[in-house]
């Protein structure tokens, strides 16, 4: 296995990314990371990929790991779809004409069911584990009227994104190394947060137009993202024209991050089971 770092430029930004390529390509997956983390933290998953011929290529979102640029904080959502359009390209730049698969975690979740959704593309597949498309509890309704406030006076002004750390795995030891991550943080902008809940919406009422043949993932213990917003989607996506573009497991009990969850090695698994399916 070759593992190689990269950067790229986009929106007067320096992407951090990586790769990581075993000897034989059968596909390639696009790992998109979720809100306050980075891409460092799927060696595993990148490995188990690996392990079964798949290239694999990451990046750290705006505002996140190592790439530049103010923490928490995005220019707006059609930024952050076309950085990952600039992902897709490098992945071509360095595996060649290899089928693509978009694989997405919670806020990386989003972006790539809308990405799909919003355009014309030669994806194979794409892939969203625990996708923020609906919360798992109610934010005050003030912080939603000044949020929306601060995005037109200051769209760039940061705020704790108050996580509770222990929703994130049932194990302890993930938990903890998540804390303890130096790359981890928990600020975040209303440019950031606004812009997903309105494309998380967006996102549900036009799944009908799915033509991209897609698995969602998601724990029925999920305290941060609410199972039953991508239950919704997955229903009116496979309810249009009696389509069955998505494939849908719950993991009973499951919390937030699956890779890192008690279910971890049944939930990669099934993830390289409808790959092959799909290639």
């Amino acid at each position: 296995m070759t593992h190689q770092e990269f950067d790229f430029n986009y929106h007067k930004t320096n992407f951090y990314g990586q790769y990581w390529q075993p000897k034989t390509v059968k596909a390639v997956v696009i790992i998109v990371h979720g809100m306050g983390e980075h891409s460092g933290r799927y060696q595993h998953v990148a490995k188990k990929l690996v392990d079964n011929n798949f290239g694999v290529i990451a990046f750290d979102h705006f505002g996140h790991g190592k790439t530049s640029g103010k923490r928490g904080h995005n220019p707006g959502f059609d930024a952050v779809l076309e950085s990952i359009s600039k992902l897709i390209e490098k992945a071509k730049n360095v595996f060649g004409n290899k089928p693509i698969i978009l694989y997405g975690h919670s806020m990386g979740g989003n972006a790539v069911i809308n990405y799909t959704l919003r355009n014309k593309n030669n994806l194979t597949g794409t892939i969203a584990t625990s996708p923020m498309l609906k919360l798992a509890f109610a934010p005050p309704a003030w912080k939603l009227s000044l949020g929306k406030i601060m995005q037109k006076v200051a769209p760039s002004i940061t705020l704790p994104s108050e996580l509770d750390t222990s929703h994130i795995s049932r194990i302890q030891e993930e938990v903890d190394k998540y804390v303890s991550d130096k790359l981890v943080h928990d600020k975040i902008s209303p440019n950031f947060s606004l812009s997903f809940f309105d494309a998380a919406d967006w996102a549900i009422e036009n799944a009908s137009k799915l033509e991209t043949p897609m698995f969602l993932l998601h724990g029925t213990e999920d305290k941060i993202i609410d199972y039953k917003g991508t239950e919704s989607f997955a229903n009116n996506a496979n309810n249009a024209n009696n389509a069955n573009n998505v494939t849908l497991k719950l993991y009973e009990g499951g919390y937030h991050e699956l890779h890192n969850d008690l279910c971890a090695e049944e939930m990669l698994n099934d993830i390289i089971d409808w790959l092959n399916t799909q290639l």
